[in-house]
């Protein structure tokens, strides 16, 4: 590991223990400009798991404590009653597609994060993954408190355990396959960071709305390298949060998913010729193995203050 590396280790990773609630409250009532913070949920059919989430964040830190200023689930296209079950715990619900209208909208998360630029106000965005089971505060004001209480981080991640089923520690297929690689090898910077596609992060707007935004998978470690180049590693963090549950995706998922993650990488290691963007996969079927080829996501939004929509809601 670079000696950098173990410097920012020591210097900019915490427990969410570290920043209890009162000292953030404090902090953002102190300041000379109140932050306001803004909570987005990307979610497509997360019936079961995002009602209990939205309800855990108004009660502890919206209802209990003043941290949290907005709550926004924006749907995806959910076709159960994920929309249903956010707006009954108290999230303002946006539909995906009812954002920018003049620019269709293309499937995958990176997409509906970089639309929820445009439907929310905080200078401070939290993302949080709509699937977590068991969920807690923490998550959420664990990675907000650093940009709280520092005006010089501008990116936190939360870093956690992941389990998966009993096994402690064996969650996060492709980020020990495929992304730490990745980052160890060509952004070694990086190689500190625990979580590097965990879901949930808190960004200072005026950093998000200069980044541009891989619209699947990818948009993790898009927005990760991107925000190195741009800020610099000191101004990147990371909070322990605990333990994160959520539901496991299958092995030809993870496949894909890997797939797009390379991409990414690829993309903004050349800038050049990219590699195929297609993965084939097998499934077996009554006559033998059946190939099913996928497209890997390779479109990517531009960041958001160049759309004309945004400047002029903002200059309003």
């Amino acid at each position: 590991m670079l000696e950098e590396v173990e410097r920012w280790l020591t210097r900019r990773s915490w427990s969410a223990a570290d920043r209890p609630l009162d000292r953030l409250t404090a902090a953002r009532e102190s300041s000379p400009h109140r932050s306001r913070v803004s909570v987005v949920l990307p979610a497509l059919n997360e019936e079961a798991t995002v009602g209990a989430i939205v309800e855990e964040i108004r009660r502890e830190l919206m209802e209990k404590v003043q941290l949290v200023d907005e709550l926004v689930v924006i749907d995806s296209g959910s076709t159960d009653g994920t929309a249903r079950a956010a707006r009954r715990a108290g999230a303002r619900v946006v539909h995906r597609d009812a954002i920018l209208p003049r620019i269709p909208a293309v499937p995958g998360k990176g997409e509906v994060l970089w639309r929820s630029l445009l439907v929310t106000s905080g200078d401070i965005v939290c993302f949080v993954d709509a699937d977590l089971k068991d969920f807690s505060a923490d998550f959420v004001s664990g990675i907000v408190g650093p940009l709280l209480t520092d005006p010089t981080v501008q990116f936190v991640k939360a870093m956690y355990d992941r389990p998966l089923g009993e096994a402690a520690g064996q969650g996060g297929r492709v980020t020990e396959l495929v992304a730490r690689p990745l980052l160890n090898l060509h952004w070694p910077s990086l190689a500190g960071f625990v979580q590097p596609l965990g879901g949930e992060y808190a960004v200072r707007r005026s950093l998000l709305e200069r980044l541009p935004f891989p619209v699947g998978y990818g948009v993790e470690l898009g927005l990760l390298v991107d925000a190195l180049h741009t800020v610099g590693l000191d101004a990147l963090a990371q909070v322990d949060v605990g333990v994160r549950k959520h539901r496991h995706q299958d092995g030809q998922a993870l496949g894909r998913m890997a797939a797009t993650i390379y991409r990414t990488a690829q993309l903004r290691l050349s800038r050049g010729s990219l590699v195929r963007p297609e993965i084939t996969q097998f499934e077996r079927g009554p006559d033998g193995f059946v190939p099913h080829t996928h497209a890997v996501d390779t479109e990517e939004r531009p960041p958001m203050r160049e759309i004309a929509e945004y400047a002029s809601r903002n200059a309003a």
